[in-house]
């Protein structure tokens, strides 16, 4: 049961280090120069990196709405980890870990809904670039915080 409860925590914990590196880095639309994520442009101008604005023709709406959602997927995850090891020494023997699996369930709704809206809305009429590294990690973080979330639905406390 050691071994299981320590590969669900390492679980969780790579969830969340994928979450705020999808969130955080500045690769979600990559080209030779350009370098965009969902906060800010970077554009290579004589080999160094410079911060600029996102573009003022995406939508706004779209936009904040990834962000919020990526961040919001962060927060859920980490609550959920708390929840969990709480949940370790307060859950009566024999009950599921219910409250940690809604929370990922909450993180993983969250980035599949930022991931979703970013595929759909962004980019779709650019021929020069693709999607970036912190793109795939959020797609990667989706697979990962479902199964996080069955494994919570779907595990008991053991009994002694």
């Amino acid at each position: 049961m050691l071994v299981l409860l320590a590969a669900i925590f390492f679980l969780h914990l790579t969830c969340i280090a994928l979450l705020l590196a999808a969130t955080i880095h500045n690769a979600w639309w990559v080209t030779g120069t350009v370098s965009t994520d969902i906060w800010a442009r970077w554009t290579l101008i004589n080999g160094q990196w410079n911060y600029t604005e996102l573009p003022d023709f995406y939508p706004k709406e779209y936009l904040q709405a990834v962000q919020a959602s990526s961040v919001l997927a962060c927060i859920f995850c980490i609550l959920g980890l708390f929840v969990f090891v709480a949940q370790l020494y307060t859950l009566p023997k024999g009950k599921r870990f219910l409250f940690s699996g809604v929370f990922q369930l909450l993180a993983w709704l969250c980035i599949m809904i930022a991931a979703s809206i970013y595929t759909d809305i962004f980019h779709k009429d650019e021929h020069f670039g693709s999607y970036g590294a912190s793109f795939i990690l959020a797609w990667i973080s989706v697979c990962l915080t479902f199964i996080s979330c069955v494994t919570y639905f779907v595990l008991r406390k053991k009994t002694a």
